[in-house]
């Protein structure tokens, strides 16, 4: 099938020459999509033309709507299936060819003279501007001819390589108009994968006769996905009745997808053209068996910003959103909005499965607080993350970063509850011999199998590994250490206090004459002697140490005279009376603490004991600090093992433990597949790497000396 796809797909292309010229590359979709399409209309409609034409002979005059209906019965595929379209045009691909002449004319009279849902289609298309283009360029008959040559008729070219063709010739367009990397499709081994770790676990239930199954891509492009899943469903249950729906933003690749299934005769199933972010054709169906989808990668979303932020949330979602440079959690969010209510025990599929391909991004961007930690959050505490599988690198076409394909479900498997299974398949990928765009590699059968069953057993190993929903939880808190002041009057500190405050030079005078010019290090104590020794100054002096003026003045005497000094004691910022403070557990609701003195825990949260008071140290801008600490560790054990053997003299802001999720911090959650997976690999023996390099210099100097000789 594979070399049947590509060979077709290699003379539908060379037909594109044809419209070198009129057309650039990137515009040779706007022919070459349509007349595909039309082409496998054409083909697919052959077996009962005659019948089509006859009975539409019968029904002239009659209402339009009337027609339609009727014809559409009328034309059948070769089991004898009502297609549901049809064309009462005397034409077709074959007596176009015969009239060069009138041709443009005749091809619009053809395409008028198919059913109303295929007229639609190709006003997606925008064809009729296409037709006048190439008329005047006398390339149309051209073009027409040589797709009168190509037999597109199921028999020849079934529907899984019709689906090939399209995605290798959008790849070559993409390629083409130079497409950024969220301008991709899925290649066809990437969607197998998904199909199978969406589907595999439900297989004793689709292989019941008589199941209906519906199944969503909310960025469907072409319908590759969807076409997918359809077939493993029929390749396992003949009897099943599958519905399928999406949607796509691009009016080419809904009109290709679109012609899809009115190919396949699927009636019950739609594809919309429409943004699915601000506009779902779906919004009264929340519940769909499966979803599935490959959203554009690192896209941003402000078009959609502004109407979205007049929402009350988004899809139910009333957290913070991600940042505007990249909507591809939103997708996430929507599918979820999708899922049908969970019923265990329910006698048809309860709940709801999807799977989606993302890049790296939506497992680490963002910190405790953000859009998109919020959304990780949401969906892990929530139970409904059940694995991520990492997939190799230079896997789709038109990027070769790495990707990975989220399995979200709200109704995980007993033995997966409250866990999460990553899977590293970085590394199973199959060279190919011939670059596709930016596809290097593929996954061959026995690979996506391996990963399959691997997904099924969700055991611990080497390429999987099993976590619990709180392992990829942390809180952030802030990490303070004192600031240390070393006090010294120099000429030139003298100099800048003095351009700045000169009506304070008595008073410096008097500084200086107590204090000298040696350094001192303990600003506390200073600073009491200053000012006792403005105390003593006369009344219209006292001013620099009240008002506005004042508070300046003192910063200005601070940053002259004093320097950071890590040997130096603590600035005291305030002091607390006996008793004034009163700090306990209940600063850290549920969690367990270890057993500390009082005085312990105070110095861990800023409070030192300072003779009988507590004082509280002013914190050192330039160290200060943020930890991330895992939900199972509670902060004061993390502190004291993490954080303290190292800085001693550090505590935690009061400010962090004041603010959201029970008062200890902001919880984030990000997934680390690098930490996860990472294998420490020791470094050669330094004696064979020098081995080599004298190997190398040798070699070099061997290569001079020829060419000096």
């Amino acid at each position: 099938m594979s070399a049947n796809f590509q060979q077709l797909a290699n003379f539908i292309w060379s037909v594109a020459d044809l419209l070198r010229g009129p057309y650039r590359p990137p515009q040779y979709e706007r022919v070459m999509l349509p007349l595909t399409v039309l082409r496998r209309f054409d083909a697919v409609l052959a077996p009962t033309k005659e019948a089509v034409l006859a009975r539409y002979e019968a029904l002239k005059g009659k209402e339009p709507v009337l027609v339609d209906r009727v014809l559409n019965e009328v034309a059948k595929n070769d089991e004898g299936t009502p297609l549901g379209f049809h064309n009462h045009s005397q034409l077709n691909f074959y007596r176009l060819k015969g009239d060069p002449d009138n041709v443009a004319r005749h091809l619009t009279d053809y395409i008028n003279g198919f059913s109303e849902n295929v007229r639609k289609i190709f006003e997606r298309f925008d064809f009729d501007k296409e037709i006048e283009k190439l008329e005047e360029s006398n390339r149309l008959y051209q073009v027409v001819s040589q797709f009168a040559e190509i037999d597109l008729h199921p028999r020849k070219v079934d529907n899984i390589t019709m689906g090939l063709v399209f995605e290798d010739l959008i790849r070559r367009f993409n390629e083409s108009a130079n497409e950024t990397a969220g301008d991709h499709f899925t290649p066809r081994e990437v969607i197998q994968l998904m199909v199978n770790l969406l589907l595999e676990p439900d297989t004793k239930v689709l292989t019941q006769a008589g199941i209906v199954v519906t199944i969503c891509d909310p960025a469907c492009g072409t319908g590759g996905m969807l076409a997918e899943a359809q077939n493993w469903i029929r390749a396992h249950n003949g009897q099943a009745t599958v519905k399928v729906y999406g949607q796509d933003y691009n009016p080419r690749s809904y009109a290709v997808a679109a012609s899809d299934l009115l190919i396949k005769g699927q009636k019950d199933s739609r594809v919309e053209l429409g943004n699915t972010l601000t506009d779902d054709r779906f919004d009264d169906m929340h519940w769909f068996d499966y979803l599935l989808a490959n959203p554009p990668f690192g896209v941003d979303w402000k078009a959609e910003k502004k109407e979205i932020d007049r929402w009350p949330n988004f899809r139910g979602y009333a957290g913070k959103l991600p940042r505007i440079n990249d909507g591809a959690l939103l997708f996430l969010l929507h599918m979820v909005s999708k899922f049908a209510d969970y019923q265990p025990g329910s006698k048809d599929l309860p709940g709801s499965r999807a799977a989606v391909v993302f890049n790296g991004s939506p497992l680490f961007t963002g910190g405790a607080g953000s859009g998109e930690s919020d959304i990780r959050r949401w969906i892990i505490e929530r139970d409904m993350l059940e694995a991520i599988i990492a997939l190799p690198e230079q896997m789709f076409y038109n990027t070769g970063i790495g990707t990975f394909v989220w399995i979200v479900t709200n109704r995980k498997a007993a033995d997966r509850k409250n866990k999460v299974q990553l899977i590293d398949a970085r590394e199973r990928y199959t060279p190919m011999k011939r670059s596709l765009g930016d596809k290097r590699r593929y996954l061959d059968q026995a690979a996506i199998d391996a990963v399959t069953r691997e997904h099924g057993a969700m055991e611990s190993g080497k390429t999987s590994r099993v976590f619990d929903n709180t392992d990829f939880g942390y809180r952030r808190i802030t990490v303070l250490r004192p600031l240390r002041l070393r006090f010294e009057i120099t000429d030139h500190a003298r100099e800048r206090f003095l351009n700045t405050c000169p009506e304070l030079y008595d008073a410096l005078l008097a500084v200086e004459e107590q204090l000298g010019r040696e350094p001192h290090s303990d600003w506390n104590q200073v600073w009491d002697q200053v000012q006792q020794i403005f105390k003593k100054l006369p009344d219209d002096m006292e001013g620099w140490a009240k008002g506005t003026k004042g508070s300046a003045q003192r910063k200005i005497f601070r940053d002259c005279f004093t320097t950071v000094d890590p040997d130096a004691a603590p600035v005291i910022a305030r002091r607390h009376k006996k008793g004034e403070v009163s700090i306990g557990a209940e600063l850290f609701p549920q969690q367990t603490l270890p057993t500390l003195e009082a005085t312990e825990l105070y110095a861990l949260l800023g409070l030192h004991t300072h003779g009988k008071a507590l004082v509280e140290y002013e914190p050192d801008p330039a160290l200060k600090d943020a930890e991330s600490i895992p939900l199972k560790e509670d902060i004061v054990s993390y502190l004291l093992n993490e954080v303290r053997p190292y800085v001693a003299d550090a505590w935690i802001d009061r400010e962090t433990l004041d603010e959201q999720d029970g008062g200890i911090g902001k919880v984030g959650y990000e997934i680390n597949f690098n930490r996860v997976f990472f294998q420490y690999k020791a470094p050669r023996p330094l004696h064979e790497i020098d081995a080599e390099l004298a190997e190398v210099e040798k070699r070099i100097m061997g290569l001079l000396r020829e060419v000096t000789e």
